[in-house]
């Protein structure tokens, strides 16, 4: 099964939703949130995380996560990863309630294509206060791939985590999964870094993209924005349309896209200090915005 096949696939069965000028999207992937180990990279930028998520709250957006947001690999149960972060799900939670959150799986959350794991993990959670069991993310589903399809010219945006294009991370993720729990996880704690991530290895990640653009350049040019190579990409208006949201795992900051009035930026989310000392979170455009109308072909 080629990487062509596997993503032509994923664009043929990607839930569909409709947008207009009116409507806020956000973009994040590869939160890769674990328990606070000395493993877990989601923990530097949990608060700035957690920041981020009020702020597109509150001002109307819809957060859709490109996969590999629940770190599963490492992490053989959820009930530690909840607990590290549980403020976050907190948040997930309200935009859950208003319709406003949708899922797609990665590699390291692909167990979530089974609806009994979803239902295990994120349906209710325990609470040790009042000892009961609290409801969470009833209703919570996850998708390969999402089409954002324009409610007044039919065209779209092709939204997937962007491992179709990576056979071994694709096909062999038990085995990549397994690898991680026994060897490249006690390894990360000494410092070295996981040669069959993309993120992590500079050859792997260029053939990656190298297969997305390809299957965007023979399918009419599609917009696409994915995640899992941790690499931001923002093209020009004459670039191919292959857009990449970063990861929440940067050293010092998080990356993502947004959609708004029908135009298009990359963010970053970082920490600044301030003349008299205290340190702030502030949101900074990297690129953009744009125009959709330059990349939706």
């Amino acid at each position: 099964m080629s990487s062509n096949f596997r993503i032509s696939r994923a664009f043929k069965n990607a839930k569909k939703i409709c947008f207009n000028a009116n409507s806020k999207f956000v973009f994040f992937s590869d939160s890769h949130r674990g328990n606070n180990g000395f493993a877990d990279d989601f923990a530097r930028n949990r608060n700035m995380f957690k920041h981020a998520l009020e702020y597109y709250y509150n001002n109307g957006f819809t957060y859709i996560e490109l996969g590999d947001g629940d770190e599963l690999w490492e992490n053989r149960r959820f009930e530690r990863i909840f607990r590290a972060n549980k403020h976050i799900y907190m948040w997930l939670k309200k935009f859950h309630k208003e319709n406003r959150l949708h899922f797609i799986w990665g590699n390291h959350d692909m167990k979530y294509k089974n609806p009994a794991t979803i239902r295990k993990n994120l349906h209710y959670y325990y609470d040790s206060v009042s000892d009961t069991k609290k409801e969470l993310l009833i209703g919570a589903s996850f998708s390969e791939a999402i089409f954002l399809e324009d409610e007044n010219t039919g065209k779209g945006i092709f939204l997937l985590h962007g491992h179709q294009a990576d056979w071994f991370n694709y096909v062999f993720w038990r085995l990549s999964s397994f690898l991680v729990k026994v060897l490249w996880k006690p390894l990360q704690i000494l410092g070295f870094s996981d040669p069959t991530s993309p993120a992590q290895n500079f050859k792997e990640r260029i053939k990656v993209e190298y297969k997305l653009e390809k299957w965007i350049q023979e399918n009419n040019h599609q917009m696409m924005i994915t995640g899992h190579t941790h690499r931001p990409r923002f093209p020009d208006k004459n670039e191919i349309p292959f857009f990449n949201d970063g990861s929440c795992v940067h050293p010092r900051s998080i990356t993502g896209i947004e959609i708004e009035n029908n135009e298009i930026c990359l963010i970053k989310w970082h920490i600044t200090t301030k003349e008299n000392g205290t340190m702030q979170i502030i949101r900074t455009v990297l690129e953009g915005p744009e125009s959709l109308t330059y990349y939706m072909h």
